[in-house]
């Protein structure tokens, strides 16, 4: 038996698959949109790696007829080879299940067909429809458009005069298709008139548009003669003294379970489970093309799934482990994702140093992170999510943004919402916002949250010369008081501590959340998008722990209504003070597309630091050793 937090294993997809269809649950045109481990309570987890008792391996599964539209949630028991439950979801009240892979397809067969949309070509000087790339993109939802209830994509037209072309710098404004992914028909086209179609390449590779290629670069080579000093045994990754357990899941990608430091003889908890739950690219373009951008990248194309195999020299330099995921495909059955998840040791220069004038001691030592990073492709977009350990007992996770951005064509009525990145090219202002899920456990389940700021003293009695400050805590005692804004000018933390346990100086251990402090979503309060993605709207949501509550914008966010996750998570104001507890952090990049984003768009990157605030007694790399050389003179 798998711990019963490891990944769905291939034969454990065709297992479950096996079992479906022994009972008769799959047809023909039943397609998989999602499966993965239906991840067991605390309790049973903590009994078995107490103990060694087992654990039922459930398999979760999401599945769509797609002649019919009809879709239900499965849940198969695969120690016992039974059907559990199997419960029909309603689109109308709980949204439709993820964008199929197949479904790209589907567009594609059926737009070439339909004479509107090839009309609107022809008005455009394009005759044949193989020439247009379709970016077949997520409906959205919005009350005024009476859709509700049908399976959707908006689809939006690139020209593609030679099959290597880049289609990003050649939009056909003006023009978006409805398409009724069950019907198999174009429903709607709104066609505001034909423009100009912008010219100039944006093919990033061609001699013409990016010169000669520079010679002054030479080798860098990064080696561990010794190799690396982490080790990785079934699916549990240690590295000095933390120790992880690798997840994986079609949907989030990456999942760190179980995250822990070695402290003396004991490993101390941390975090239960993090991974990066939902990310939102709203669109700032209010124009009747595009209004409706809006995609949210986990929850409707399913991060996990999407992962780019990675290769040395090229994504990874140095000592790599690489490790291969599981995901299922349309048909249930196991796609590997080969190279997915990176990890290696990168060294992040110094630790700590200090040259002392009183005994004349002068020490150094440098500090080293272990990262493990995983890489996506949606669309147009690519991400990057690293996950970074630090000897100190530092956590980061770094989000990087690349790829080539969504473009138009650029006229005065988008200039206010976009900018001009080549001739007669828009890119419109856009946000990626991410929410991360952090199902705390600071040496224990049970843990409290503090809001941590500086607070200036005016002058009077108490600060007659005017140059006291003080740190203010205050306890975030109910969800609803726990929906917080960061505020950079204060230096706002907040702090998890675990109520119940005392370090040597009579202090509750912690770790704190530093925020970057970046706008969240700048969509009106009343808008559909808001409605939606009201997660991105605070910095911050405290809940306390729920099996069910995973998702931030709640479990199906294609098409869904407004008011899930978060916002319904919360709507009991839970008590929050010694409790087991998640944290949910949204953070992004807004983005003003420059000149230099195109053709393709550097690394841009944003994140967040959990850092420990008197978890450990002292510094805890005091045992790190010198370098060597003259990085350690006693006095």
């Amino acid at each position: 038996m798998p711990h019963p937090l490891a990944p769905v294993t291939g034969a454990e997809f065709e297992l479950a698959r096996e079992i479906l269809e022994t009972a008769e649950v799959l047809t023909e045109s039943t397609r998989f949109a999602y499966a993965g481990l239906a991840e067991p309570e605390k309790e049973l987890v903590a009994r078995y790696d107490r103990d060694g008792t087992p654990v039922p391996r459930d398999l979760r599964a999401l599945l769509l007829d797609v002649s019919t539209g009809a879709a239900e949630e499965v849940l198969v028991r695969l120690t016992d080879a039974t059907v559990l439950s199997r419960s029909p979801i309603d689109p109308d009240t709980a949204g439709q299940v993820p964008v199929l892979a197949e479904e790209h397809e589907t567009v594609r067969e059926v737009m070439a067909v339909d004479e509107n949309w090839l009309a609107a070509l022809r008005k455009r000087g394009i005759d044949d429809p193989a020439q247009v790339y379709l970016a077949a993109l997520s409906a959205g939802r919005f009350e005024s458009i009476a859709d509700r209830g049908r399976r959707l994509v908006r689809v939006l037209a690139h020209w593609r005069p030679d099959p290597s072309t880049m289609v990003w710098a050649h939009p056909l404004d003006g023009l978006v298709a409805y398409v009724d992914l069950i019907e198999r028909s174009v429903c709607e086209i709104v066609d505001t008139g034909a423009v100009p179609i912008p010219a100039e390449s944006g093919d990033y590779d061609d001699p013409e548009v990016r010169g000669p290629l520079r010679t002054s670069q030479r080798p860098i080579e990064i080696t561990q003669p010794d190799g690396p000093s982490f080790a990785l045994e079934d699916g549990v990754l240690r590295w000095e003294n933390w120790q992880v357990r690798l997840g994986y899941d079609m949907r989030e990608g990456l999942v760190l379970h179980q995250l822990g430091f070695l402290d003396g003889d004991r490993v101390r908890p941390v975090v239960y489970r993090a991974s990066v739950a939902e990310m939102v690219v709203p669109y700032a373009d209010p124009g009747p093309i595009r209004f409706w951008q809006n995609y949210f990248d986990t929850g409707e194309y399913q991060l996990g799934r999407l992962a780019n195999a990675l290769e040395l020299g090229c994504d990874c330099l140095g000592d790599i482990t690489y490790v291969d995921a599981v995901v299922a495909g349309g048909d249930g059955r196991p796609v590997v994702l080969p190279n997915a998840i990176c990890i290696h040791e990168e060294d992040d220069g110094v630790l700590w140093k200090h040259t002392d004038p009183s005994n004349k001691s002068k020490q150094t030592r440098r500090q080293r992170r272990l990262v493990i990073s995983f890489f996506v492709t949606v669309g147009n977009y690519d991400y990057g999510f690293y996950w970074y350990l630090y000897l100190d007992g530092t956590i980061e996770l770094k989000t990087k943004a690349t790829g080539v951005v969504f473009t138009a064509r650029y006229d005065e009525r988008i200039a206010p919402y976009a900018s001009q990145v080549a001739p007669d090219l828009a890119a419109p202002y856009h946000q990626h916002l991410f929410n991360v899920r952090l199902d705390m456990a600071v040496d224990g389940d049970l843990n409290a949250v503090d809001e941590v700021e500086a607070e200036r003293m005016p002058m009077g009695p108490e600060n007659p010369y005017g140059n006291a400050f003080r740190r203010r805590a205050t306890r975030l005692r109910t969800e609803l008081e726990a929906r917080r804004m960061a505020d950079p000018v204060r230096g706002r933390t907040w702090l998890v501590v675990n109520p119940e346990r005392r370090n040597r100086l009579g202090d509750a251990p912690g770790y704190a959340l530093i925020p970057e402090g970046q706008p969240v979503l700048l969509a009106d309060d009343a808008s559909a998008i808001h409605g939606r993605a009201t997660f991105a709207a605070k910095h911050l949501w405290v809940t306390r722990y729920h099996p069910g509550e995973r998702f931030p914008a709640g479990d199906l966010v294609n098409q869904c209504p407004p008011g899930q996750g978060l916002p319904a998570y919360t709507a009991a104001d839970r008590d929050l003070d010694g409790t087991d507890l998640v944290l949910w952090h949204t953070f992004g990049l807004t983005h003003f597309p420059r000149p230099e984003d195109w053709p393709v768009m550097p690394v841009d990157h944003c994140g967040f630091v959990l850092r420990p605030v008197g978890f450990f007694d002292r510094n805890p790399t005091l045992d790190v050793p010198s370098p060597g050389g003259h990085c350690a003179a006693a006095g």
